[in-house]
């Protein structure tokens, strides 16, 4: 006689004394949302627009996060990762290869003078391999309305291109590591770069344009990665440094909160 019995099923739900993982709550909370807040509420002469994702490993909310204005920015060179990655993603699709000769040099190497040393010439050259209608149609594939002629992004929508490239979900991974490469040691390391901590990894792109200011950032260490991205629109030259110490302000609360 079989006198075998089953087990009850273990409840799966947390008891008293139960520790409870550290990650099971976003860290993108109330505490720092109160924070960037305040630094928008300080900061009234001047549209800011901020977004933030969670893209690390065991993140549990990719949602964006939005504060201020959401809309109505130009992207200015924040842009050219969009380029940069409809570029790489013609090639992965058999369309030419980044050693075709573009301009006075290769199209690989446009690229990176595009991102790396934010190079307006380099964007032309690979708009026009693009076509306006081709970079309007890669952009509307990642769900994102985008018209050349105007350049303009939301704050959330360059969050999500970079969280999309930072998750491997926009290019191959050979691609992805180049264009992450091109995104350090630029130009102009002055804002986010500059405000977050030693042994936090910083991949941006940042844009000058007239009046608009931008920094567009993935932050990463040690399996922790944030999407950071702020916009900013003011006077013109005559505000350029005061909103570049706010776009740095942010930077610094958002690594001490998520780092």
């Amino acid at each position: 006689m079989n006198t075998a019995t089953t087990a009850p099923a273990e409840d799966p739900s947390p008891r008293d004394g139960d520790v409870i993982p550290a990650r099971a709550v976003t860290p993108i909370g109330p505490q720092l949302e109160e924070r960037i807040n305040a630094i928008i509420a300080a900061n009234t002469s001047y549209d800011l627009g901020i977004a933030l994702i969670d893209v690390s490993d065991d993140a549990i909310d990719d949602a964006v996060h939005e504060y201020g204005v959401p809309s109505g920015f130009v992207a200015a060179s924040t842009g050219k990762i969009l380029a940069a990655a409809a570029l790489y993603h013609r090639v992965e699709s058999g369309q030419g290869a980044l050693t075709d000769r573009l301009g006075s040099s290769t199209a690989g190497v446009q690229i990176r003078q595009m991102v790396q040393q934010s190079n307006n010439d380099s964007w032309a050259l690979i708009l026009g391999v693009l076509g306006k209608q081709g970079l309007r149609d890669y952009a509307a594939g990642l769900g994102i309305d985008y018209d050349r002629s105007v350049n303009a992004l939301t704050p959330a929508d360059m969050a999500r291109i970079l969280a999309l490239l930072h998750r491997g979900d926009l290019l191959n991974p050979q691609n992805t590591a180049q264009l992450l490469s091109y995104m350090q040691n630029t130009n102009y390391e002055t804002l986010i770069p500059a405000a977050v901590p030693p042994g936090v990894a910083v991949f941006h792109k940042y844009g000058l344009l007239s009046a608009n200011l931008h920094d567009a950032a993935i932050l990463a260490q040690e399996g922790r990665a944030f999407v950071l991205v702020v916009y900013t629109r003011g006077r013109g030259l005559s505000d350029m440094d005061a909103r570049a110490a706010v776009i740095r302000e942010v930077a610094a609360v958002v690594s001490e909160a998520l780092f």
